[in-house]
């Protein structure tokens, strides 16, 4: 998914096509996945508006590795029904976030074989901070251990995505997990990597490069 915009990285260039140790943060999460299984089918769902900028990246960096584009939608919901429609067969599909680009392998072999075994696989990690809940001008501190922050790739059997995707949208789907949850499905969790970070702010590019080269040399 790759449907985002610059509006809280202060940017005019989408945070997906921002650069991060030479090349632009949606190749590092495209290469991830084509590094992990040469023959897995990636989906890149983009505004139709964005797709000439990203084909005029993929020829400047010589970026090779074979994608279908798919017209991302107003809404997360329909960028992931519009790619869903590519998949014409049963298997599993790896929803994950173009601006994630530090998965590992070992993550995405965890969730697929996980998912293959079980229907489904979340990632996610245990909350560190305290958390409170505000209402107004109240607030009261929650229990951190029943928490969890949700990452992707999120996978599933691609049948149950796709019919859980026959529902209409509700404002609680954030995730892919959420939609399947509503189609009356067990979500499985599963250990997430503290690696895999999402880009959303400035300093988070800062931070992922950081992370890149101490991952290198460690």
């Amino acid at each position: 998914m790759a449907g985002g915009s610059g509006t809280r990285m202060n940017s005019a260039i989408p945070k997906q096509f921002l650069p991060l140790a030479g090349f632009p943060v949606l190749m590092h999460s495209v290469r991830a996945f084509h590094e992990y299984d040469t023959t897995v089918k990636i989906i890149v769902a983009l505004p139709s508006e964005l797709v000439p900028h990203w084909k005029k990246l993929c020829s400047l960096h010589n970026f090779e590795i074979p994608h279908i584009l798919s017209q991302g939608g107003k809404m997360r919901f329909d960028s992931v029904k519009n790619a869903l429609s590519f998949l014409t067969a049963d298997g599993l599909v790896a929803v994950h976030d173009g601006v994630r680009p530090l998965i590992g392998k070992g993550l995405i072999s965890r969730a697929y074989d996980h998912a293959s075994a079980h229907g489904n696989a979340i990632p996610c990690t245990l909350v560190t901070d305290s958390v409170r809940t505000s209402f107004g001008l109240t607030n009261s501190p929650l229990d951190r251990s029943n928490l969890r922050l949700i990452q992707t790739p999120q996978v599933f059997r691609v049948s149950q995505l796709s019919n859980a995707y026959q529902q209409g949208f509700l404002d609680r789907f954030t995730d892919d997990a959420a939609v399947l949850e509503a189609a009356n499905q067990t979500i499985n969790l599963i250990e997430g990597e503290p690696y895999n970070i999402k880009i959303t702010y400035p300093e988070d590019l800062v931070i992922a490069e950081a992370l890149m080269k101490y991952r290198q040399t460690n």
